[in-house]
């Protein structure tokens, strides 16, 4: 099988394709980033119409290149992602949370007490709706650790891990799942988990084993 990812940030192609290697090795894993669309929706501020044309291009290329799924990567996303399925359907289209959300109802129950963790602003405005429109009856709580990215950005990855758990254990220590927004945040799972003495998802590994169980 041949998986198209498509990312806004290089630091989310690392996580992503580990978890393949350890969830999914034989699929066969192709990587296309576009790293002006993060810069470009923080510049604005909302997600401007245009930036579906974006998409709609990088998603057909994708398919035109033989991939028989694309996922994107890039959580802030959401409604780019969305044309793009419709527009390529029945390819197998997925958002990054699409397996999140799912996940954290098998643990918690349709009526979970969901800690959302992000690093990046902007997926604060897109990704909660995505949450509680797939499960109205989540108790979401959200949680931005900015000194995070800034911290990744700088190519201290402990420093991130570090500031993300501190975050995590301040503002959602008290819900049944946490879910990290980001695939970059990834890394920091286990030190999230260990702070916060929660069960922790991550976006990579939800989605290979999703995609892994529709196509492997």
């Amino acid at each position: 099988m041949r998986i198209a990812l498509i990312h806004a940030l290089p630091v989310s192609i690392a996580p992503i394709e580990e978890a393949f290697e350890r969830l999914w090795p034989e699929a066969n894993t192709v990587n296309l980033t576009d790293d002006s669309l993060a810069g470009d929706l923080a510049a604005a501020g909302t997600l401007p119409p245009e930036m579906t044309d974006r998409f709609l291009a990088l998603a057909r290329y994708s398919a035109s290149s033989g991939a028989d799924a694309i996922l994107f990567t890039c959580s802030a996303f959401g409604p780019c992602i969305e044309a793009c399925a419709e527009d390529l359907a029945p390819l197998p289209v997925l958002k990054p949370n699409e397996a999140l959300i799912e996940e954290c109802a098998a643990i918690g129950g349709t009526s979970a007490h969901v800690g959302l963790l992000a690093t990046f602003k902007q997926t604060l405005d897109t990704m909660p709706p995505e949450f509680t429109s797939a499960q109205p009856g989540f108790q979401l709580r959200t949680a931005l650790a900015t000194a995070a990215l800034d911290a990744l950005f700088a190519g201290d990855r402990e420093g991130h891990d570090q500031a993300a758990a501190e975050v995590a254990a301040a503002e959602l220590g008290d819900c049944d799942v946490i879910a990290l927004a980001q695939f970059s945040l990834s890394p920091a799972a286990a030190l999230v988990a260990e702070k916060t003495s929660k069960p922790v998802l991550t976006t990579p590994d939800t989605s290979v084993m999703k995609l892994r169980k529709m196509l492997g």
